[in-house]
């Protein structure tokens, strides 16, 4: 009554309230009438129907109430309780509703009518239930009682709106197997819905439906353990719940054998089943142990069913149940299962049910395929099982532990060595030797070669070529076992018509593939021996051996194949050299080897007559096209025909395509937008595109010559445009003619006479008006071009192949340029400045910016300029005149000076110091001289006083300075070798000299400023620092290398300017100081993280501060005082500068001394007389046996000592030096001095292992470090603080962890677990911190790991004399993680208070290790622990 369009029962009781006066005196009245009402005339069965599900008014009774009613009335009137009466109408409800259509079977889903009705009487049912006028037994009965099971959706939503559960409906079932078979059919008819592509909305629906009837299955299948009063009921929902469980993996399985005669859709519906083995489906509605035991249930099943096919079955066909050849259900399922059961129990329950199941040898041998696949753990518990299994075998004589570890070997070999050793290798491990278990006796030995026997019928032929090639172990006297087999071996396989003595040198005998034929084979053979010889210039043992051993083999096969006839190469190749040694060796007959080069001239010859024929063909269509430009040029030159010239050049474009090939639309549209591959410094044309592309240049270039000596370009028409247009629409000509066009620019262009020059210069000029029609062009600038950021437009193209270096290239390029200019001027002289100004392309012009100031001094002054256009064309097409001449006309005129104040053309600062920076000062056209006054014209008249608007510096000598420098930088980035091989990581001495006045200029101009210094920094480093942070994206590992050789090149660059430029210098009050802020900044920010040695910078910058120290200090009133002041500052604000002059003091001292003396005449200052006494107590400590106590701060003293051990006497570390400086130092002292050295000999350490170069000896610096770690423990010196970083705890960390780069710093765990054979265990009760020191610097060890940064990685090459463990991360990791673990239960409970905050990061990185922490942390552990303690 309430469908679509009608109104409900309470609209139309209200209208009808509005229409008329009721006449009844109350609602219980009301009601009454309402009930009769009903009762005559409304079905119950609808009535349940009739709820909208809209929500009511507050204050209204609610429409279930009066459904409530009518079903007590009906109910009293039937005399049945009204919950029955209740559930056998949802009952008949239920029933309609599920009953199909007529046009199509009902399925196990709903349609979604019928999910519309059903939805709505379970909203009523809900409402009945909370009313308690509904019962549910009763409905579950009546389900049962219905003529067709309800539809599986149905019983669904019953299940999901907690009316009816899913285990309650299953309880009152009358019979499983109908239930059963209820059940199944409906989940396979699920599984069939969900994989319908036309049925794409209801796969949602369907997936949660299974994942709900999933756990169902496995809350009432699989419980650990039966409740004593269960009842009956509950067992027979598990029965059932297990029977469908089974039923629809048999299903599944069924489908294994014959997966490819199923149909797909069939096979994606099992998959859908599959999805039932998924971990997310139970989250936390399943307990973990019954999803556990619910698949390793299933794991058994599979590996169980259906175990029909024998042992010999499973030899003869196991290569076929490899892992890629095994049905993908399987797989799937596998795989599933192994995710919650892990690799370890799913091997555990593979031995379980070997040992206790008849099995199904097809479903066990391809699970160990997925298994050895798909874990990687999997090889080593094989390896295990199958020792296992041969213990067992051998110690009962068991025939089947013997059968089941072959099988089980060959299989997991047959995935191949990457996961599995081979079955060659397996075979000589465990009976190749006397320790095998077949080696105990005799009757050990029979047994094993009956088993072999018996397998000999069914044996491959690769398994028994092993079992003859690498035979088990037999003493002398049971030799006869071994010769009766391999008889019987051979026998085998000569029945397979394999002949042993035709197996190839390097035959692969793991491989059970189809046997190759031996001329396959002896091809493979050559290939490998070729290799072999390629490397190594020897010929292979196992060459030699066969030639000698297995000579009809050698003669029949191998010599055949490597001496098969061909065209040889002109210069001796491999092969070649290979056939020469063995010649020599006496290893090839004389008459084989003469009938091979007979053979092979022969077909020389014979190749030589086929290439000429070829090329005679090939000739036609070239000469068809230069007999097509031939007339192309007559037109030319005759101006009455230039109409003609359009045709021409399309019959030239139709010769083209039939020599190039025509590219299909579908190509062109691909290939237009992509760009042109040119290799500049070797550029490749195809042998068949050399010619046309040469034709056309020089076509091009003769009419231009021709129509030039009748016309001047501006009325030669439009004829070399049309010519030039035609060839760039050939898109797949366009690589050979801009390769071309690099070889003759770019190599070959001294060799290029006035015209050719004139033909090129106009051809690129009329190539950049066709740009359009090019793609950008992707070039390779090899080692001597600096490389770009992207692909270059054509425009940026010329730029890159007119490079200016040397005398003769810079002659080129200015004739070039003025030549292209020149013609584009006169080409297009009646065009306006803007129309030039797009057909001109950018670079030619500003090369000629920088080329006619270069070599034309009159370029340089005040221009007279000239108006006319003519002399220039004239200059150029009159060879008698000079070139210079050509340029310096081109460059007065009136209309290019114009040009030159275009923002396009405008050539900067920074441009000009990129091309200048290019030069070989050696090579360059001007004289030292010469260009000394170029840059000053360039830098100090025409730059400089420049606006930065025009590319100048607004007359700031800062700004210069910082183009200057970040223009060198980018240069000395961008080249890595120049042409002449030399290094370019040098500093262009002139560039660098101009830019040291610039320095000096300014740094006379700010040397003395009033007040502080806080808002001025130092513009050196500002502009350093700034350049770091202007990083572009990229890389990690780009990033890391790029900035490595960027602080490279900001060293140098500081190494060559003026010392005293490093320090700024101010007043304070009447007081001249010094202020080296920003250099400490700098050198704790940046520069100590490029140094290698970890806790010292080199020696250029150390020697440069202190000679820039002394410098500025002249201006300071006392200058010693300052000096002193900077030095101590340097302890706490810059303390690596005091390591690095403690290592470089034998070559700093004299530069020192000798600078003050020749500045001030004085004593040297009292810091630096501290620093040579330093040096000097240490020398004579280790060679004359003094007492070393030198005043000053005890790390100072210890980088000296440390330093001066390292280059005077690095074999004297030895434990009585460390005893030597115990006598006359106070121990206080003495403790800081030993902490100190441990911390520089751990640096030590690490450089070792970064930076070997250096010189420190690995294992030198281990030993040193032990003796002075033993020596603290003697004493009882807390060393530990020495591992605190300085930015979690300043207090705490050592001044010399400040001075340390940080790529040490963070190697310290490497360093730390390198001293592990020297921790004492009494540290474990000492230092109560020293448990979370040691868990922080692992937790670091395995970030470092797992990050793939900063640890060093082992020799591969085993060039190295250390131990592999002191390099090997893993072997480090594996080192500390025994430590740590061995540590634990010794540390006192007090230790493990402080390492909360560390366990949860532990957690995820080792979680073994952090539950054993965790363990351990507990008080009765720690109380058990104790008592433990005290009975030992």
């Amino acid at each position: 009554m309430a469908g679509r369009g009608r109104r409900t029962w309470r609209d139309l009781l209200a209208g009808r309230a509005r229409k008329r006066k009721t006449t009844f005196g109350s609602e219980a009245e009301l009601r009454g009438a309402v009930l009769r009402l009903l009762d005559h005339h409304q079905s119950l069965n609808d009535l349940l129907l009739e709820v909208e599900g809209s929500v009511k008014p507050a204050g209204e009774a609610p429409s279930e109430s009066l459904i409530a009613s009518v079903l007590q009335e009906q109910a009293s009137r039937l005399g049945v309780p009204p919950a029955i009466l209740a559930a056998k109408i949802a009952t008949t409800n239920v029933e309609q509703i599920c009953q199909a259509s007529a046009s199509h079977s009902q399925g196990p889903l709903l349609s979604l009518d019928q999910r519309k009705r059903l939805l709505c009487l379970l909203q009523t049912v809900e409402d009945l239930l909370a009313n308690n006028v509904f019962c549910r037994s009763r409905f579950c009965q009546e389900l049962w009682r219905m003529k067709d099971p309800p539809v599986l959706e149905a019983v669904w939503h019953l299940h999901r709106g907690n009316i009816l559960g899913l285990g309650e409906l299953l309880e009152s079932s009358p019979a499983v197997p109908a239930v059963v078979e209820w059940l199944c059919s409906s989940l396979r008819g699920l599984c069939e819905l969900a994989e319908d592509v036309e049925l794409t909305g209801d796969v949602e629906l369907a997936g949660h439906l299974l994942s709900d009837l999933a756990i169902v299955f496995l809350q009432n299948g699989f419980q650990q353990n039966w409740e004593p009063g269960r009842r009956l009921e509950s067992k027979k929902i598990s029965s059932i719940c297990h029977a469908v469980l089974q039923r629809m993996l048999t299903w599944v399985l069924d489908a294994v054998g014959k997966e490819k005669q199923e149909d797909i859709s069939v096979l994606q519906a099992m998959k859908f089943w599959l999805n039932i083995f998924r971990v997310p489906v139970y989250q936390s509605a399943v307990h973990p142990d019954a999803v556990q035991q619910f698949f390793r249930h299933t794991l058994t099943e599979v590996l169980t069913y259906n175990p029909l096919l024998k042992v010999s079955d499973a030899i003869h066909m196991q290569k076929e149940w490899s892992f890629t050849r095994t049905s993908s259900l399987l797989t799937t399922l596998y795989r599933r299962l192994f995710v919650v059961l892990g690799v370890k129990e799913a091997v555990c329950q593979l031995q379980q049910v070997l040992e206790t199941h008849e099995v199904n040898w097809q479903h066990v041998l391809s699970c160990v395929s997925t298994l050895v696949v798909c874990q990687a753990e999997a090889e080593q518990l094989f390896k295990d099982l199958l020792s296992q299994l041969l213990l067992k075998a051998f110690e009962s004589y068991d025939m089947e532990n013997l059968i089941t570890a072959f099988l089980i070997a060959r299989q997991a070999a047959l995935e191949g060595p990457a996961v599995f050793m081979p079955y060659s290798e397996w075979f000589k491990t465990s009976f190749g030797n006397a320790g095998g278990q077949h080696g105990s006796s005799k009757k050990a030995l029979v047994f094993l070669f009956e088993f072999l026997s018996q397998l000999v019928p069914f044996e491959a032929a690769p398994y028994l070529k092993v079992h003859i090639m690498y035979p088990p172990f037999v003493p002398t006297k049971h030799r006869s076992l071994l010769l009766e087999y391999i008889t019987l071996a051979k026998t085998r396989l000569a029945d397979l018509k394999v002949a042993i003595e035709n197996m190839g040198l390097y035959e692969d005998l793991s491989s059970t593939d189809e046997p190759v034929q031996p001329q396959g084979q002896a091809l493979r053979d050559v290939e490998k021996a070729l290799q072999i010889f390629e490397s190594t210039r020897k010929i292979p043992t196992s060459v030699i051996e066969a030639s000698i051993f297995r000579r009809p083999y050698y003669t029949s096969w191998f010599l055949p194949a490597l001496l098969q006839p061909r065209v040889l190469p002109r210069t001796p190749d491999a092969r070649m050299a290979f056939i020469e040694a063995l010649k020599r060796a006496d290893k090839i007959p004389s008459n084989l080897f003469s009938t091979y080069t007979q053979a092979c001239r022969a077909l020389r010859e014979k190749t030589q007559d086929e290439s000429k024929a070829e090329s005679d063909h090939s000739k036609e269509p070239v000469e068809q096209l230069k007999a097509e430009l031939a007339e192309l040029k007559t037109l030319f030159v005759d101006q009455a025909k230039h109409k003609d010239v359009p045709a021409q050049i399309a019959v030239i474009s139709d010769r083209l395509t039939s020599i190039l090939g025509h590219s299909s639309d579908e190509n062109e549209a691909a290939t237009s937008n992509s760009p042109i591959q040119i290799d500049i410094s070797a550029p490749r044309l195809e042998p068949s595109h050399q010619p046309v592309v040469d034709l056309l240049l020089t076509s091009f270039c003769q009419n231009l010559i021709a129509a030039s000596h009748l016309n001047p370009p501006d009325r030669q028409g439009p004829c070399l445009s049309l010519l030039v247009k035609m060839m760039c629409g050939h898109r797949n000509l366009l690589p050979a003619l801009l390769g071309r066009l690099c070889q003759l620019i770019y190599h070959q262009a001294l060799s290029l006479n006035d015209a050719h020059i004139l033909g090129l210069a106009a051809f690129v000029i009329h190539l950049s008006e066709s740009r359009a029609l090019i793609p950008a062009v992707e070039a390779n600038f090899g080692i001597s071009q600096p490389v770009p950021g992207q692909a270059l437009s054509i425009l940026e193209y010329w730029n890159c192949l007119l490079v200016c270096r040397t005398q003769e290239s810079f002659v080129f390029c200015m004739r070039f340029c003025t030549a292209a200019a020149s013609y584009l001027m006169c080409k297009y002289s009646s065009s306006s400045r803007e129309d030039l100004s797009a057909l001109l392309p950018p670079g030619l012009v500003k090369k000629l910016q920088y080329l006619v100031p270069h070599l034309c001094l009159e370029a340089r002054g005040i221009l007279c300029q000239e108006a006319q256009t003519d002399p220039i064309w004239s200059c150029l097409s009159c060879p008698s005149l000079s070139s210079r001449r050509a340029s310096l006309s081109l460059w007065r005129q009136a209309r290019f000076q114009e040009l030159l104040k275009e923002k396009a053309f405008q050539l900067s600062f920074r441009e000009w110091l990129l091309w200048e920076l290019e030069v070989f000062p050696e090579k360059d056209v001007l004289s030292a001289s010469e260009r000394h006054d170029f840059h000053y014209w360039a830098i100090y008249q025409c730059y400089l006083p420049a606006p930065s608007a025009s590319g100048g510096c607004d007359g700031d000598l800062e700004k210069a300075c910082g183009i200057i420098i970040n223009t060198t930088l980018d240069s000395l980035q961008r080249s890595d070798l120049g042409c002449c091989g030399q290094s370019k990581m040098w500093i262009n001495p002139d560039i660098l000299c101009r830019l040291q006045e610039l320095v000096l200029e300014l740094g006379c101009r700010q040397k003395f400023f009033a007040g502080c210094r806080d808002s001025q920094r130092h513009f050196l480093f500002k502009i350093l620092q700034e350049r770091l942070k202007d990083r572009k994206a990229g890389s990690a590992l780009g990033k890391e290398l790029w900035r490595q050789q960027e602080l490279l090149l900001h060293r140098r660059l500081l190494v060559g300017l003026p010392a005293s430029s490093l320090i700024m210098t101010c007043q304070k009050g009447r007081r001249t100081v010094l202020d080296c802020e920003d250099f400490f900044h700098f050198v704790n920010s940046e520069l100590k993280n490029s140094c290698s040695r970890g806790y010292a910078l080199p020696y250029d910058i150390t020697a440069h501060f202190f000679r820039g120290l002394l410098n500025a200090s002249l201006d300071c009133e006392e200058p010693a005082v300052v000096v002193n002041h900077v030095l101590a500052a340097c302890q706490s604000q810059c303390p690596i500068l005091l390591p690095s002059a403690a290592l470089w003091w034998p070559r700093l001292e004299p530069v020192i001394c000798s600078q003050w003396k020749r500045l001030f005449g004085a004593p040297l200052a009292e810091e630096l007389e501290r620093l040579r006494e330093q040096h000097s107590s240490a020398t004579s400590f280790l060679s004359s046996g003094a007492v070393f106590s030198p005043s000053g701060p005890p790390w100072i003293s210890a980088a000296f000592l440390h330093c001066t051990i390292h280059q005077e006497a690095p074999r004297r570390r030895e434990k009585a030096t460390l005893e030597r400086l115990g006598s006359g130092t106070e121990q206080a002292r003495l403790a800081k001095l030993l902490v100190s050295l441990l911390f520089l000999s751990l640096m030590d350490l690490v450089s070792a292992k970064i930076a070997p170069k250096e010189g420190v000896h690995f294992q030198t610096a281990l030993e040193w470090s032990l003796e002075i770690l033993q020596c603290l423990e003697d004493r009882s010196v807390s060393w530990p603080p020495l591992f605190h970083p300085a930015e979690r705890d300043p207090g705490k960390s050592h001044i010399l962890r400040r001075a340390a780069s940080e790529r040490h710093s963070r190697l310290l765990p490497l360093a730390f677990y390198s001293l592990t054979p020297g921790f004492h265990h009494e540290l474990l009760t000492r230092e109560q911190s020293f448990l979370y020191m040691a868990l922080d610097l692992y937790i670091q060890l395995l970030q470092l790991f797992v990050e793939g940064k900063d640890l060093p990685q082992p020799d591969q090459t085993a060039q190295s004399p250390e131990p592999t463990e002191h390099g090997d991360p893993l072997e480090v990791i594996s080192t500390a993680r025994r430590f740590l673990l061995g540590a634990i239960p010794r540390c006192h409970a007090q230790s493990f208070t402080s390492i909360q905050p560390l366990l949860a990061t532990c957690e995820k990185l080792d979680a073994e290790l952090a539950a054993t922490l965790v363990h351990f942390s507990r008080p009765s552990t720690a109380m058990e622990l104790d008592e433990e303690l005290i009975l030992f």
